[in-house]
């Protein structure tokens, strides 16, 4: 039998042993990032989801005292940079610009190697990115009611452009198709630049675009807009209704938020979400993003979890009502 000295001692040792692990987390916490961190964007560079990736990692840089590396790898409607994200060990050093097109693709793709919800660590979510309605000037149509009345007088004639099959224009359209009982002809291109110059030479009508990359149409006349797909209406498009006060409980808009993979300390994850929190309190960064046409979104870890499940479910039942495929 075990005498009592060393009992209480083998006790002693264990209750050490076992506060180990938490020791050892809030140590790497502490020293974390102790080297280069990388930001996967699985879109090319240049775009908003590249900026604000850059915007992210020079303030973290700057206030974590290592450099956090953009690092974009499109391919596959952006799953193979999304899957090295997932796949990279779990211990801060390499995160993922998490975005709409990881909720779409949950769906719209069968045979991916991840499952999105169960995989990703949220960190917090970054910035909203508002859609807006527009049309050729040539239809005859100044708002969203003249414009359903329109459509349901031309079933099946009305071209609606996407930056492509699955991404956020098209399934934004589908969810207005869906909630109004319109027939419009998906007409998908190859990006967004290519669909705004078919829309505004006339070969295809309307568009739900984002707001960044249509507003210069908007404000020169070249594109007539609408609404906003927000749910309130916009402070650089004051004059616009939102799609919703026409189409009750309509609402469609882009995110950009951080992850890593699941598994990675809590105490990391916390870390860097109030930085970013940090980061959207700056004038300088505030302004920056709102520039873009986004809208600063800081959140939680859990609520940007609760979001990415919420969205994706939104996005999945748009997908299986309008059976879009992947191309």
């Amino acid at each position: 039998m075990m005498k009592l000295p060393h009992r209480r001692q083998f006790l002693h040792l264990a209750a050490g042993a076992a506060a180990l692990p938490a020791v050892s987390r809030m140590a790497s916490a502490q020293a974390y990032p102790s080297r280069p961190v990388r930001i996967i964007v699985v879109f090319p560079s240049g775009g908003v989801a590249s900026i604000v990736a850059r915007l992210m990692g020079q303030w973290l840089s700057e206030h974590l005292g290592q450099p956090f590396v953009i690092e974009n790898r499109p391919g596959a409607g952006g799953n193979l940079g999304t899957e090295a994200a997932l796949r990279a060990p779990a211990d801060g050093y390499t995160l993922l610009l998490v975005g709409t097109n990881n909720f779409i693709n949950a769906t719209l793709y069968d045979n991916l190697k991840f499952n999105f919800i169960h995989d990703i660590a949220p960190i917090a979510n970054i910035i909203q990115t508002p859609g807006v309605m527009e049309v050729n000037p040539s239809v005859p149509a100044k708002t969203v009611p003249e414009f359903i009345a329109y459509a349901k007088a031309n079933p099946g004639k009305i071209n609606m452009a996407s930056a492509g099959n699955g991404t956020n224009s098209h399934v934004y359209g589908e969810l207005f198709k869906t909630m109004t009982g319109l027939d419009m002809l998906h007409v998908p291109y190859r990006g967004s630049p290519q669909a705004l110059t078919d829309l505004i030479g006339g070969q295809v009508q309307v568009m739900f675009d984002n707001v960044p990359s249509s507003i210069g149409h908007i404000g020169t006349g070249q594109l007539r807009a609408l609404a906003v797909t927000t749910s309130t209406r916009l402070a650089v498009l004051p004059e616009l209704p939102t799609v919703g006060e026409f189409v009750p409980g309509y609402a469609a808009v882009a995110y950009n938020g951080l992850g890593a993979p699941k598994g990675t300390p809590t105490d990391i994850i916390d870390k860097l979400g109030k930085q970013i929190d940090a980061a959207l309190d700056d004038p300088q960064i505030r302004t920056r993003l709102t520039e873009l046409g986004g809208i600063p979104m800081p959140t939680t870890s859990h609520d940007f979890g609760k979001l990415i499940a919420d969205e994706t479910e939104k996005w999945g039942k748009v997908i299986r009502a309008a059976n879009i495929k992947a191309e």
